[in-house]
Formats: C-alpha cells, sequence, structure tokens
C-alpha cells in the first residue's frame, strides 16, 4: 500500500485550515449552464443585478463568494428554491467593468460548502454556509491507483481525439496525486451535462467521485471516437468526391480541346428529344423533365441515376400517343373470321356487331370481353382474328398462377429491380395504345400474402376508370380506354363477382362431331401437313377413319387432343418417307391402329341393353358437357344410405332427397312399405378417382332408385339432366348447351329437361336439335314414365 506523502499531508491540512477561515455569511452569485468545482478557473460574465451587487459586495471586502448553479438556466430572477444547496466557495482574482454596468470576472474554486441558510433576498442574496470537508485519505490503494492511471490515460486519449494534447496537458494530470483533485479537474473540463456536473459536485468521498468520474469518462471517449470516426469519414469521402470531380472536369477539358462531345451532356439532350416526340400527357411530360433535371444533377456512376434512368426510358417507351388506325371493313372482317373459324355464328356476330358500332363512332370505349368455353375450343385464335380483322396489334398475357399484385399494377420504384405491371410491358412491347390485349386464364388468379390481383384487374377492366389506370412503378395516370381487353376462362365459378360484372360474357360451348370433322378437313389436316414437311399428294385421311380418330382417339369439347392425334398420324407417315418408302398413303378405318395404336376411349359402360338401377345423366365439366352414369342397389341392412364415387355435397343431398321422394310415394309405385326396413340403399356414380357435384343429377339418382324398387330396366337410350324436390318437382338447371353436346358424344338420342329449361333450346344449333329429341318435364312422374320401360306412374 503506498503512502501519502508527508508535503501533501501538510498542504491537506492547510488547505482545511484555510477553508475554516472563510467567513459564515458570503453573498451568493448564481450562475447558469455551468458547474464550480474546486481549483478551476473560470471566466464570468455577470449581467444581472443581483448577481452583480454580489460580486461589487465581495470585491468591497476580501473577494469571496459562493457560487452556486441555477437548477432551470432559462429562469431569469431563480428563487432560492430553484438554486442547488450546494456550491463552491471562489475567489475574484480579476475584474472588469463594462460601460452598461455588466462585469466581467475571473474567478478560481476554492472549496465546497452548502447553503445553511439565506440571509439576505431582496437587493441580492447573502447566505450562510457550511464548510464541506471531504474525508483525508491515509493510504491509496493498489485500486485506487489503477483507476487514477486509467482516468489519466482516457483523459490524454479524449484531448487527442479533440487534438488538444500538449505535453504540458500531460504533465499536469501526472503531478496530481490527490483522488479528489483528480476527479474534480478531470469533471470540470468534461462536457457534462448540468445535472451530472452538480451530482459529481455533492459526492463527498473522493474516491467515490473518482470512480463515477471514470464511468462518465468511458462514455465520453466512446462518443469522442465515434464521433472522430465520423468526422474523418466525412473528410474521406469529401476529399474522393472533390479527386473525382476535378479528375472528371479534366475529362471533359480533354474532350472539349479533342472535340469529343461529353457523354452525360449528350445523353440529356437525348432524353430531351425522346421526352419530346413521346407526346406525353401534361403531367406526365412535368415529371419526365422533373427526373431528367435530377439526372443531371447526379453523378453517373451512381446507383440512383441507373434507376433515373430506367424510369426515363419506361417513361420515353410508353406508347402514350401511338395509335393504329383501325381499317374497318364489315364484309372482310367477316371473311377473316369465317375463314379462321367453322362456326361460332354467335360469338362471331358479336364481334361485328362491335366492328358496326367502331365504324360509326370511333370515339366509343373498348368494350370488356371475356371468352369461356373448354379448353381447345378456339378462345386465344379468335383474339388473333379480331385483330387481323381490325388491322391492330395483338399482346397476349397469361394470368393462371399469378399471385402478386404488383403484377398488375406493377413495382414501387423503391424496389430493387422494380417494372412496371405487365399491362403497361405489354403496350410498351407492342407500341401502340389501342392494341388487342387478351388475358388467359382469368379464372385462374390466385391470392396471397402479396394482394389481390383479381382487384387490381377492376381499375383496369372498368370503361368508366381505365382512361386513368395508375401504376405504381410509373406513379402516373395511363389512358386504356382506346384498348380493347378480350379476357378468357374455362368457367365463371371462380371469377370474383366484382370484375365478372365489368365483363360481357360470351360462352363458346364446344363442338359437335361434325363441326370437328369440317375443321380438321378445313384447318388442322392442311396445317398439319405443313409442319410435318409433308404434301397433299404423299398421303390422305378417309372420312371413316377421320369420324374414327374423333369417336375413339378423343373425347374433348374442343380439338386440341384431335390435332394431336392428326400429327402423331403425319410423324408415322413422314418417318416412312424418311426411311425411302414411297407412293401414297392412304389412312383409312382398316388401317388406323396401325399408325395410333387400339382406341382411348370406349363408353364408360357397357349400354349394349337396358338395365335394372343404371340410369344416364349429364354434367358439366371445365371440358365441356359428358355422359354421367349412376348407379343404385338394394342390399341386406337398416335401412341407411351408401354414396360412393367421390360425390360432392350438393350431389349427396339430392340422393338423399331421391330417396326421401321414393320413400314418399311408395304406395303409388305399388312397393311394400317396409321394403327398406332390412334393406340399405347403396348409390353409385362411377368413375370413382374422379370428383363430382353439382346440383342437376337429382332426377338420374331419382330413376335409378324407383327402377331398382320396381325391378324395371331403364331405357339405355334415354339421358336426363335435372333436380328434384321432396314433392317431385323438377328443378330447371345450366350448362344445358354443353350437357347436349356431351350426350351427342355419348350417342344419346333423346334427353329428358326440366320445363324452365325450354327457353334454353334456343341457343342449341338447329343441326343439334335435329339429332336430339328435348322432352321437357315438369314432375318425376313424367321422368319416370319416359325414362323406366312401361308405365309406372301415368303421363303425369
Amino acid at each position: 500500500m503506498a503512502e501519502i506523502d508527508k508535503d501533501d499531508l501538510i498542504s491537506i491540512i492547510e488547505e482545511d485550515e484555510k477553508d475554516a477561515k472563510f467567513p459564515e455569511i458570503l453573498p451568493l452569485l448564481s450562475v447558469r449552464d455551468v458547474v464550480i468545482f474546486n481549483d478551476m478557473l473560470l471566466p464570468l460574465f455577470v449581467g444581472r443585478k443581483k448577481s452583480v451587487r454580489a460580486v461589487e459586495e465581495a470585491v468591497s471586502k476580501d473577494g469571496i463568494l459562493l457560487i452556486v448553479t441555477q437548477k432551470d438556466p432559462g429562469v431569469e430572477n431563480p428563487k432560492p428554491d430553484q438554486i442547488f444547496s450546494v456550491g463552491t466557495v471562489s475567489r475574484i482574482l480579476r475584474i472588469l467593468k463594462l460601460p452598461d454596468g455588466s462585469i466581467k470576472a475571473l474567478v478560481q474554486g476554492i472549496a465546497k460548502a452548502r447553503i445553511v441558510k439565506y440571509v439576505l433576498k431582496r437587493s441580492l442574496y447573502r447566505v450562510k454556509i457550511e464548510n464541506i470537508v471531504e474525508p483525508p485519505i491515509k493510504k491509496t490503494s493498489l485500486k485506487i491507483e489503477a483507476l487514477m492511471r486509467n482516468i489519466r490515460e482516457q483523459s490524454e486519449k479524449i484531448l487527442a481525439l479533440r487534438g488538444e494534447m500538449t505535453s504540458d496537458v500531460s504533465a499536469v494530470l501526472e503531478s496530481i496525486e490527490g483522488p479528489g483533485k483528480l476527479a474534480d479537474l478531470v469533471a470540470s473540463n468534461l462536457r457534462l451535462k448540468i445535472d451530472e456536473s452538480q451530482m459529481l459536485l455533492e459526492l463527498i468521498d473522493p474516491v467515490k467521485r473518482l470512480r463515477k468520474v471514470n464511468d462518465l469518462l468511458t462514455r465520453e471517449v466512446e462518443l469522442s471516437s465515434m464521433q472522430a470516426k465520423i468526422q474523418s469519414d466525412v473528410r474521406d469521402e469529401i476529399s474522393k468526391n472533390q479527386r473525382d470531380y476535378f479528375l472528371r472536369e479534366q475529362v471533359r477539358a480533354i474532350h472539349r480541346e479533342l472535340g469529343e462531345s461529353d457523354d452525360k451532356v449528350q445523353e440529356i439532350k437525348d432524353y430531351q428529344k425522346k421526352i419530346k416526340s413521346a407526346k406525353m400527357s401534361k403531367e406526365a411530360n412535368k415529371e419526365a423533365l422533373r427526373q431528367l433535371k435530377r439526372l443531371e444533377q447526379m453523378h453517373p456512376d451512381s446507383a440512383e441515376s441507373s434507376v433515373v434512368r430506367t424510369y426515363l426510358d419506361w417513361m420515353v417507351d410508353m406508347p402514350w400517343s401511338k395509335t393504329t388506325k383501325d381499317v374497318i371493313d364489315i364484309k372482310q372482317a367477316k371473311k377473316v373470321l369465317d375463314k379462321d373459324h367453322f362456326a361460332l355464328d354467335k360469338v362471331k356476330d358479336r364481334i361485328l356487331e362491335y366492328l358496326s358500332v367502331r365504324k360509326i363512332n370511333p370515339k366509343m370505349k373498348g368494350p370488356i370481353l371475356c371468352f369461356v368455353g373448354p379448353p381447345g375450343v378456339g378462345k386465344t385464335s379468335l383474339g388473333q382474328a379480331i385483330a387481323r380483322a381490325m388491322k391492330r396489334k395483338f399482346i397476349r398475357i397469361s394470368l393462371g398462377g399469378i399471385r402478386d399484385e404488383a403484377e398488375i399494377r406493377g413495382h414501387r420504384r423503391t424496389y430493387i429491380g422494380a417494372l412496371p405491371g405487365r399491362i403497361l410491358q405489354g403496350l410498351k412491347q407492342c407500341g401502340t395504345n389501342n392494341p388487342v390485349f387478351m388475358m388467359d386464364e382469368i379464372d385462374k388468379l390466385g391470392s396471397d400474402f402479396r394482394g389481390d390481383p383479381s382487384s387490381a384487374l377492376l381499375e383496369a377492366l372498368d370503361p368508366e376508370q381505365n382512361l386513368a389506370f395508375s401504376d405504381h412503378y410509373l406513379n402516373l395516370s395511363f389512358d386504356l380506354s382506346k384498348v380493347m381487353f378480350i379476357l378468357t376462362a374455362n368457367l365463371t365459378d371462380t371469377i370474383p363477382s366484382a370484375l365478372l360484372d365489368r365483363m360481357e360474357v360470351i360462352t363458346l360451348p364446344g363442338y359437335t362431331e361434325e363441326e370437328k370433322k369440317t375443321i380438321a378437313q378445313r384447318h388442322l389436316i392442311p396445317r398439319q401437313i405443313k409442319e410435318n414437311g409433308l404434301r397433299a399428294r404423299n398421303m390422305s385421311i378417309s372420312p371413316g377413319a377421320l369420324h374414327q380418330i374423333i369417336k375413339e382417339y378423343t373425347y374433348e369439347a374442343g380439338l386440341r387432343n384431335l390435332e394431336r392425334e392428326i400429327g402423331a398420324l403425319f410423324r408415322k407417315v413422314a418417318r416412312k418417307i424418311a426411311e425411302g418408302n414411297k407412293g401414297h398413303f392412304r389412312i383409312t378405318k382398316n388401317n388406323l391402329q396401325q399408325y395410333l395404336g387400339v382406341a382411348k376411349y370406349y363408353p364408360e359402360m357397357d349400354q349394349e341393353k337396358s338395365q335394372v338401377g343404371l340410369s344416364t345423366g349429364l354434367a358439366w365439366t371445365q371440358t365441356g358437357g359428358d355422359v354421367l352414369y349412376v348407379e343404385a342397389s338394394l342390399i341386406g341392412g337398416k335401412g341407411e344410405l351408401l354414396i360412393t364415387g367421390q360425390i360432392g355435397d350438393v350431389m349427396q343431398e339430392s340422393a338423399r332427397a331421391a330417396l326421401s321422394y321414393a320413400r314418399a310415394n311408395l304406395s303409388l309405385l305399388g312397393v311394400k312399405k317396409n321394403v327398406f326396413e332390412n334393406k340399405d340403399v347403396h348409390i353409385h356414380v362411377p368413375a370413382g378417382a374422379i370428383p363430382k357435384d353439382g346440383p342437376s343429377a337429382g332426377i338420374a339418382i331419382a330413376t335409378a332408385l324407383i327402377s331398382v324398387l320396381l325391378n324395371k330396366p331403364v331405357n339405355k337410350d334415354v339421358a336426363m339432366t335435372g333436380e328434384i324436390t321432396l314433392r317431385g318437382r323438377v328443378l330447371p338447371i345450366g350448362g344445358l348447351k354443353e350437357k347436349a353436346l356431351g350426350a351427342l358424344r355419348g350417342g344419346i338420342r333423346t334427353i329428358i329437361i326440366p320445363e324452365k329449361n325450354k327457353k334454353d333450346l334456343v341457343e342449341i344449333p338447329s343441326h343439334i336439335k335435329r339429332k336430339i329429341k328435348f322432352i321437357p318435364v315438369k314432375n318425376m312422374d313424367r321422368v319416370l314414365s319416359l325414362a323406366i320401360e312401361g308405365n309406372v306412374m301415368g303421363n303425369g
């Protein structure tokens, strides 16, 4: 343990004795924004009247006064309770009176003191004080010595960071051996808050004060280090920018001397020309010029300049005023549509109506058409035909699987790699603002946490709103009212109602076998001959072979699989020719299997004869109409209902309603009332691997069940569609045209339909009505009399 030197101990005792000689009553000087410590020299500017009188009274006596900090520096004339109770007894070393009555004084702290009582408060503050004597330290421990050394090193580090470190300062720090004096010296030179400085002043124990100063000093070192680093970084950046600027100016000067143009200046000029030639809207032109001005002020290699440059490229490339002139010749348009598409008369009539109105009123808003139908019926190719008929550009995008709203509205420019939405991308790609814009698979839009694309489409597809469509990337209004939007879907069930309300739905139900045969002969066969490198003289397909391909190798409402099979047939022929075989290849029904293999599609059920408990229903699917067989059987049990075949909730309810109807009419049917007591009813709808649901199988289920109860077969040539009620009424259904086509493909020639669906027969082509007999019915009695062989319940 190191001991205090004798000379230091004598000095402390002498100071204590000297402190004891201070008068008990001293004038008080309150100061703001500063706390005076022992031995601290401080120049003061004294201007308040009470403060001036306190200084004058001290000078008139022995130059001693008490300096205390006020709690709130904003108070002009603090009251006693607004002044701290602990301050520093100080000696006035110098004084200078100024012409305005204020005083400049140099003071030095001598000793700490506590205010005991305010003796005078009016003209000046005169207080009775109590001298504060620090407890003497007999021995300086290693811990205290280490703490003092750390404070000296930290102090030197701060002064070095500030650029104020000198050898004299270091010598002064080393010469101070008392913990209290070192703490006071360092605290008086730290940039502390008033509350922190006052707290240190009121700490009597020198060791505690030293520890607290060490904590504050550590924080100050960290702050000073960070500040020095920031200043250094800024200084380096400024130096680099100045160097880069100087070098760029030199390069510009060299280019000017060589007669070469400045790239940046030339780029700005090019953008100005492009903006002018783009003929933007007033709002867009203003924004483009504002962004161009920003680009002009940026460094060419900065990240922000590339973002602005990309934005300007999109702005000048958008077709703000580029429009293709419509060449509308109704007769020619009809020829184009008839040449490319066989049948589809209703669709072609609607397109020609639009073109006629467009010819009379060129300013009309573009319609929003939605082609709904099974795959392969020609929805996309119809859009291309419309574009050719109008001499417009054609652009197509697929919306299937899109879940991000930004795909429609675009990304905001704050994101890296941001781009406009698919709509504006398509318009830029085609280069005009009035193309035929086809959006495929509108029914397969998704939605998740990134937004709802279908909601974003509402603005684009609303004729009343799309004249000011706002894309997040451009953040400007773009006129879409001249665009002819055509959407396609397989079904409308998954399209949101608000979006569906904005569209004119045109249904494409599918093709009959005769229509497929005609389309194959006119379009598919010539196209596949060309694509496979063949010539018409190399081969031919007999009408019987073509009919067999349609009947046994495809089963669809559209034409995709038919064209695929024809393509496979022609590839076989092409291979034979490539192998050196010569002559004319004729495909007939007899040799078709040599090219395409065995038939792929057979009737689902063996319906060579009518069977008990087997009825024929009709279903509507995404791929068109289809035949739906219903089987019913009675088995031993307790009267329960078993339903199999992946039937949905709606069809299950139809089955329960059919069973209830049968139970309620057992007496009319001539069946024993206790037939269900020891029998379960099993209803099965093949094929079991395919999910089925819908509100149109009720009468088919009831017919199959009653056929089992009566043990009489259901006519195999009769199909039926309709929902049943508990009272036996037959309710209307939808998709009659599609179901009729499906029945025709299945070889059905008689269809029982609800009475209220008679109005839909108008929509069915006459050549289908010539081949199929439609029988409207009101109730189940009539259905049973027509479907079950033998008159069961009269003619209803």
